[in-house]
């Protein structure tokens, strides 16, 4: 099939979950012998010069002081809602160096001008989506729930949960703007994908789906390849050149600074364990975590002995060698549509403690160590129990490796193409 896939989230200049969602999937489906086409929404116009198209897509994640004119976000909105806007090749020469992130395995390339911010605001007025033609595609796959149908061809949607509704108060959504675009995603789709067993009940249970119209396919990492062919000894002096401790001698806690992902009782678990091992934050600040970032600040300016270090956001491969590095992955998230950093942890030979709910225990199984994520006490104890066991730490680390393996990117792609050939 010829499958186009979005890169609303694939062109972030900072990578989420969702991003890794939707270069795994671009990947398995290349390797699945599709020709996959990404469809970017770059402010910048089609020019007729290709070297000035390939620019501006090699742009499209870098964060400007200029955004859109209205005039020309009006015009978008105004094609979208009223016609299907034509999408234009943007032919990969390899005379501009691409992101990281954007080298995709991907034949194709296609840019409709500010698509997403139009799709957005066409549907915040008029409760309708906006329509996008690319000629001979099969299949769209859409990452994210976004307000968008492709002429012509089926429409699939992915929804990695509904945090929003089931936590409202962990997320800046407008909550009824994003219901109604849930709602009318679930009754227009062709199908829904997601990531978990929790969030396929979700859907079925908030949204009134019909269990045959939702497919969980679960998720696959590629954190592995960042550090690929990296010896042990060289990550041992990675993480002593950058953070002045030894290999597995730190726990580790890595997300963005929100409020689903619990920093605070993460942080006041860990104090009250009184464990020697530093903890170590990796992310940046999201919305809704102004108290987290205060009280990391605070506690930063009275740490002396450093137990508590926040690198705010990191590159990925630098993340990796982080993660290959702790003595555990310590992730106590209030609710996670799939839970990420479990699975990287684990792929990655690094024991993990998380929650005992929403999608993680699916995702760590009998690997991890599962706690009450607002039970301060259990985390506590978790701490205690890992930081003292080397043994169990050996065990997990053996048991999430098996556990990875089934979240492999060869087994996704296997249950991709299961749902190919279904659909």
């Amino acid at each position: 099939m010829r499958v186009a896939i979005d890169a609303f989230n694939i062109a972030l200049a900072h990578g989420t979950g969702v991003a890794t969602y939707g270069r795994t999937l671009a990947s398995a489906a290349a390797g699945l012998g599709h020709e996959v086409n990404v469809l970017f929404g770059a402010g910048a116009g089609y020019s007729k010069v290709p070297l000035l198209n390939e620019i501006a897509l090699a742009e499209v994640g870098a964060v400007s002081a200029r955004g859109p004119s209205r005039a020309a976000l009006a015009r978008g909105i105004a094609r979208g809602l009223a016609g299907a806007r034509p999408a234009h090749d943007l032919p990969i020469s390899g005379q501009v160096i691409l992101p990281p992130g954007l080298r995709l395995d991907a034949r194709r390339h296609s840019n409709v001008p500010n698509l997403f911010k139009a799709a957005d605001l066409g549907f915040r007025a008029a409760g309708a989506f906006s329509k996008v033609k690319v000629p001979g595609t099969d299949l769209a796959h859409w990452t994210y729930p976004l307000p968008l149908k492709m002429v012509g061809a089926r429409n699939v949607y992915t929804l990695h949960d509904l945090v929003p509704l089931r936590l409202p108060y962990t997320t800046a959504d407008v909550k009824h703007a994003y219901y109604r675009l849930c709602r009318r995603i679930a009754r227009d789709a062709d199908h829904i994908l997601t990531v978990s067993e929790c969030s396929r009940r979700d859907i079925v249970r908030l949204l009134g789906v019909d269990e045959d119209r939702v497919t969980n396919l679960y998720q696959t990492s590629d954190i592995a390849d960042a550090i690929a062919g990296v010896s042990e000894d060289f990550v041992a002096r990675y993480v002593e050149g950058l953070l002045g401790v030894g290999m597995r001698e730190y726990f580790l806690f890595f997300g963005a600074i929100e409020p689903k992902k619990n920093v605070a009782r993460l942080i006041e678990a860990f104090l009250a364990s009184a464990v020697q091992s530093p903890l170590v934050i990796v992310g940046g600040a999201g919305w809704g975590g102004e108290q987290d970032v205060k009280l990391l600040k605070s506690l930063a300016g009275m740490d002396t002995r450093k137990r508590i270090v926040w690198l705010g956001y990191l590159p990925r491969q630098m993340l990796a060698m982080l993660i290959a590095g702790a003595r555990a992955t310590v992730f106590p998230s209030l609710y996670e549509g799939f839970g990420l950093p479990v699975l990287e942890s684990m792929e990655l030979g690094t024991p993990v403690i998380t929650s005992n709910v929403s999608s993680l225990p699916e995702v760590a199984q009998d690997a991890g160590l599962l706690v009450d994520p607002y039970d301060v006490r259990s985390l506590a104890t978790a701490f205690l129990q890992l930081d003292a066991d080397p043994g169990l730490r050996s065990q997990m680390s053996m048991r999430g490796r098996e556990v990875a393996a089934g979240f492999s990117a060869e087994a996704y792609r296997g249950r991709l193409a299961d749902f190919y050939a279904k659909f």
